[in-house]
């Protein structure tokens, strides 16, 4: 029997995501990226500029995740606490790191490596780094905690060069079909029948709505392709007994 896959929670930081003013960008990447390492995000969670809210959320998910990720405030404003929490959440000091420091302070003029600058070269003791092309400043990781920008660009570079170091499972296979003038309630109760014969995948209903017209997108994900593939040709004829066309892969955006 295969190795079960590693599991990952993502910890979105911010008011300004809360808020509504920013549009987060990063789950979707981060959940694609992880899946196609074998590494499952199991649980999101959209978290303010709080300390206690910070340092008690990293410690509750910490032990019940492989990985942990989180994104966003890590900059050099009052309000970016992040680094300072999660070494809070480890009971460890929050000192400037002998890499991160020299490396920040070198590449700006004389003067320039300000206070709230050296907040960013400031990090848990004992973390290490996580390298981007697209900024002097780094993420970091301690324990099983990736802590990565919220910025998307450089929260992807930050990612790509993490992700060859991660120990993933299985890709996440992805199956889907879909039907259109197919009401999601009627095909419910079936769909149901064919989650209980295959219980390691998860098979999902997502109604749609375009100008080509309304229907449902039904989906199989899980590391076993094979099994992925057989319950989408138990749902595609599911789909034809209710006297539909079955409609390979996504519905079209528009």
């Amino acid at each position: 029997m295969a190795a079960k896959n590693p599991t990952a929670c993502l910890l979105v930081i911010g008011n300004e995501v809360l808020s509504g003013r920013t549009r987060d960008a990063n789950i979707q990447f981060l959940a694609t990226g992880l899946g196609n390492l074998g590494i499952p995000l199991r649980e999101v969670r959209v978290i303010p500029d709080v300390a206690e809210t910070i340092i008690s959320t990293v410690n509750e998910v910490r032990p019940k995740f492989d990985y942990v990720f989180t994104t966003g405030g890590i900059g050099p404003t009052h309000d970016d606490i992040t680094s300072e929490c999660v070494a809070a959440a480890f009971g460890v000091a929050w000192e400037p790191h002998p890499i991160a420091w020299p490396r920040m302070e070198a590449a700006f003029k004389p003067g320039d490596f300000n206070a709230a600058r050296q907040r960013m070269a400031t990090m848990p003791r004992g973390a290490t780094l996580i390298e981007n092309s697209m900024s002097v400043a780094p993420g970091f990781q301690i324990g099983n905690v990736y802590v990565m920008a919220g910025v998307p660009k450089i929260m992807q570079s930050m990612f790509e060069w993490l992700a060859p170091r991660l120990e993933g499972g299985q890709k996440i296979e992805m199956r889907s079909v879909h039907a259109l003038g197919l009401p999601e309630g009627v095909i419910a109760e079936g769909l149901g029948e064919v989650q209980k014969r295959f219980p390691d995948l998860d098979i999902g209903s997502y109604p749609f709505y375009r100008a080509s017209g309304n229907g449902v997108a039904l989906v199989a994900k899980g590391p076993d392709a094979k099994a992925a593939e057989a319950a989408i040709a138990e749902i595609t004829r599911l789909i034809e007994s209710f006297g539909r066309q079955p409609i390979p892969g996504e519905p079209p955006d528009l």
